[in-house]
């Protein structure tokens, strides 16, 4: 062998030794990043403390200022890649307290996207992506929510979100924690706390909501739509207790068709209008509305029980449905697996015209494919009038009869109960009111 080729033969096992030492040390991490590519966002330790770097909330507009793109989005380097290709180009992890959501978030953004945000208290993740981004469903590592493992990912009130430019020339959108002083809760982490006399407290830093649950709240916890076989079978309030028309907390109830034992607690239930499929024209059912929680105190023919809590006034005739509350769990937003096609069929509480965070009801369930947490677009419905051409001294000039307006898209809905023919969703922003009658689709 030339004494050339030993020469390059030395350098070449040198460079192996040192590339084995790399991916010994970075095993875990690019092995986790393949790992993730097929399975649901995991669940990724970061710091909660950032670097003196991260606590600037501009978005960086130079080379020399870009932060790398997170490891989680990394993309393995070719087997054939020139060895002489820049170090810059060259993904590398985050600063500490710096998450990157999306590694190249160019062709996802709004052109109305800022270069920074800091989360405020009262906004929603939804809300924040959708600021960012066109399809907000697009942020996968925030709507990932395990209830059993710490989240690092969940925002708090003064945290950044943020455009970087990376070295490689992406745009990527990261959020920077904000540097928590003492006593505060970081992202999960437990603080020493001061105890002082207080009438009550509440935590100042808690993770903002993936939506407003406030407005949907007594709809996931209780029956939203019943069957006419299930109201013909279902106890009601024959009368309230001394002759009182509407009924509030601690008022006394006098209820038939019931046999259950003292101390049963039942949702009681308004029943407001049929639910009727325009397509078909089949009833799908009735809309249940929960106006409070009801404990018998005494069986008998005629049972007797209290309201123990009331969301709104309970009238004479209500029904009473078995208290079987589930617990709330997070949502993960995203389109349905297959097109739906659906129409709005209702507004909750009788309301002409729907903005953001009411409830609307569809004609569509999950036989049409639809899960908890889809997002579907709504679209105005047509409307047709009729076409008068121009008009010579009152008289048209032409026959035509009837012409359909353009459409227009009305808003986004988030569907979170699902019944088989029948599904309700949430209104999560609107660009014109959104009526009954109105269009729903796949985004």
């Amino acid at each position: 062998m030339s004494s050339s080729h030993m020469l390059s033969y030395g350098h070449t096992a040198l460079a192996c030794a040192g590339l084995a030492g790399l991916l010994s040390l970075g095993g875990c991490s690019l092995l986790a990043g393949h790992a993730r590519a097929s399975a649901p966002p995991p669940v990724v330790a970061q710091s909660d403390t950032p670097s003196p770097s991260d606590t600037v909330a501009q978005a960086p507009q130079t080379d020399t200022d870009a932060l790398a793109l997170s490891s989680d989005a990394a993309e393995p380097a070719a087997a054939d890649q020139p060895a002489d290709q820049p170090a810059a180009d060259q993904p590398a992890p985050d600063q500490p307290g710096t998450t990157t959501v999306l590694a190249d978030a160019a062709s996802a953004l709004k052109a109305s996207a800022p270069k920074n945000y800091v989360v405020r208290r009262g906004d929603t993740l939804w809300g924040i992506a959708n600021m960012f981004l066109r399809d907000p469903w697009l942020w996968p590592e925030i709507w990932y929510v395990n209830p059993e493992i710490h989240n690092p990912h969940l925002i708090y009130p003064g945290d950044t979100v943020r455009l970087a430019l990376q070295r490689n020339g992406r745009t990527a959108l990261q959020i920077v924690r904000r540097e928590r002083g003492p006593g505060e809760r970081g992202a999960g982490g437990l603080t020493d706390t001061r105890l002082e006399p207080l009438l009550r407290s509440s935590p100042l830093n808690t993770p903002i909501e993936t939506i407003p649950y406030a407005a949907l709240a007594a709809f996931i916890s209780h029956p939203a739509v019943l069957t006419s076989a299930q109201l013909a079978a279902a106890p009601y309030i024959v009368a309230l207790a001394q002759n009182h028309d509407v009924a509030g907390t601690g008022t006394e109830l006098y209820i038939k068709k019931l046999d259950a034992p003292a101390g049963t607690r039942y949702s009681v239930m308004h029943i407001d209008e049929p639910l009727i499929d325009p397509d078909s024209g089949a009833r799908l059912g009735y809309v249940a509305i929960y106006t409070g929680t009801a404990q018998i105190s005494r069986p008998g023919r005629i049972s007797e029980g209290v309201l123990t809590n009331s969301a709104r006034e309970t009238l004479q005739g209500d029904v009473l449905i078995p208290d079987q509350r589930t617990p709330t769990v997070d949502f993960v937003p995203h389109p349905p697996a297959r097109p739906v096609a659906g129409r709005v069929i209702d507004v909750i509480d009788n309301v002409l015209l729907a903005g953001q965070d009411q409830v609307v009801v569809l004609n569509r369930g999950s036989d049409a494919g639809l899960t908890r947490g889809n997002v579907l677009t709504a679209d105005q419905a047509v409307t047709q009038v009729r076409d008068r051409c121009a008009s010579i001294q009152n008289e048209p000039t032409c026959f035509h009869s009837m012409v359909a307006l353009p459409t227009d898209t009305a808003g986004t809905l988030l569907v979170f109960k699902v019944y088989p023919r029948v599904s309700y969703a949430l209104i999560l922003g609107d660009t014109v009111p959104i009526q009954v009658g109105d269009h729903v689709r796949s985004p």
